[in-house]
């Protein structure tokens, strides 16, 4: 009996990333699973990190655009007594600090040094990072055995909180992070560690939310992600207004005609089909949308019967094209 064809596999992914696999390799994974070369990400996460990670499957993969920058937020372990050159376990860390200098730190001065990194304040990246310098990534560079020093640049943490404190041969430290897009919590832990002068790196960090999307309704990696797909349009309304269509102005609209629509306070719009899918993200300029990305209809699935009659091939009782 023919298999039924394959519906082509469209929309975003929320993946809880493990620990041990980089994003690319998720990506890989994910291309597998939802059958499909096209995926893209909104985000990257180290191999040593998990949690939430953003994915887009064929047409969908415009949307990540805007979801690159949105808030995130993160769960970390900061270990106080020693740095390392990476800023994280994964590096060379440094001699353990001085057992009486750590008994010294208290609680009020963590929650004093904790402070003055909250806010916006100006950090300096890890020298293992993917920013570039002169087209090539810090970390290769650093890797390769080069001095990288990062410019700094003005990130905001709106929430640094430490959950947990334990004390033993470290200080660990289990926070909670709320951070704008750039920021880097290896960066956070190691100036954590030289404003209390006994160094400081990261040893646990999972995301736990991208903008409104929580790593709760996240799907597992080894799940079958095709049926993990959210619909363009669903994740369209957490982002953004949204303006419904009817069936001319969505006719227009696809010919690239200026519609009439009523303004709208931020922009982009989300423009739903009379079908309720996202036929696109508009801007409105004097009373007239503009088209700013397109989202066209995925192509419908191909019978494998229809395709051999088609081309004028004979057909086997198994609906697939009998060649010999």
């Amino acid at each position: 009996m023919a298999k039924p064809p394959r519906n082509p596999a469209s929309g975003i992914l929320f993946v809880d990333k493990p620990q041990g696999i980089t994003s690319h390799g998720v990506v890989s994974r994910a291309r597998k699973s939802v059958g499909t070369r096209k995926i893209g990400h909104a985000g990257t996460l180290d191999p040593m990190a998990t949690g939430l990670l953003v994915l887009g499957a064929n047409n969908p993969t415009r949307l990540l655009t805007y979801l690159v920058g949105l808030d995130k937020q993160y769960t970390a372990t900061i270990r106080l007594g020693a740095s390392s050159n990476t800023d994280d376990a994964e590096g060379e860390l440094s001699e353990p600090a001085d057992a009486a200098a750590l008994a010294a730190i208290s609680d009020d001065d963590i929650a004093r040094a904790v402070s003055n990194l909250t806010g916006a304040i100006s950090q300096r990246p890890s020298s293992v990072s993917a920013i570039k310098v002169d087209g090539k990534r810090a970390y290769a560079l650093a890797r390769a055995g080069e001095e990288v020093v990062l410019a700094e640049r003005t990130v905001t943490v709106s929430v640094f909180e430490v959950l947990e404190i334990a004390r033993d041969e470290y200080i660990d430290l289990k926070v909670r992070v709320d951070c704008s897009s750039g920021t880097y919590i290896r960066a956070l832990a190691r100036d954590l560690g030289e404003a209390l002068s006994v160094g400081g790196h990261l040893t646990v960090l999972r995301r736990t939310r991208v903008g409104p999307f929580s790593v709760d309704d996240a799907s597992a990696l080894d799940s079958d992600l095709e049926t993990q797909l959210v619909a363009p349009a669903t994740v369209a309304r957490e982002l953004f207004e949204t303006v419904a269509l009817d069936a001319q102005q969505s006719e227009d609209l696809a010919n690239g005609k200026r519609i009439a629509l009523e303004p709208r306070a931020s922009l982009p719009v989300a423009a739903l089909a009379p079908d309720g899918r996202l036929q696109g993200l508009i801007e409105i300029v004097d009373g007239r949308a503009r088209v700013l990305s397109n989202f066209p209809r995925d192509p419908q699935p191909v019978d494998p019967q229809e395709q051999a009659a088609a081309q004028g091939e004979p057909v086997s009782e198994e609906g697939t094209p009998n060649n010999g």
